[in-house]
């Protein structure tokens, strides 16, 4: 069982950057490959960015690709995502999530934190 706790959201203005952290408790978190997800207003759940259970390899969602940062310390239990250049349209609630198989991961994670606002001002 892995609980997840993001925090690190927070409002800021075009251009700006904001580094999310999500903590995790219970067994084996460098078992798990990590995503992050966002959600915006009236939008479905979307992927942002995932990573290997090792940390070694990422993946990123074309909005992002260049901006955003994923890493995960096995040895802190904590996954970061470091988002650069942040837009309007990057404002959404951000969720961490874990899984052992890193392609459940990024599509069907059987742990999910509860979310942390983003909000990018133009």
């Amino acid at each position: 069982q892995v609980q997840l706790v993001e925090s690190g959201g927070g409002l800021v203005q075009a251009g700006g950057s904001l580094t999310l952290s999500c903590a995790a408790s219970g067994s084996g978190f460098s078992n798990n490959a990590m995503a992050w997800f966002r959600q915006a207003p009236g939008k479905q759940r979307e992927l942002v960015a995932s990573i290997s259970r090792s940390g070694s390899t990422t993946t990123y969602a074309d909005a992002v690709k260049g901006r955003f940062n994923m890493s995960k310390d096995n040895a802190k239990n904590t996954a970061y995502l470091q988002m650069n250049s942040l837009k309007p349209e990057d404002t959404a609630v951000y969720y961490c999530a874990a899984d052992r198989s890193w392609a459940r991961a990024t599509r069907q994670p059987d742990y999910w934190g509860q979310g942390t606002q983003v909000t990018v001002s133009s």
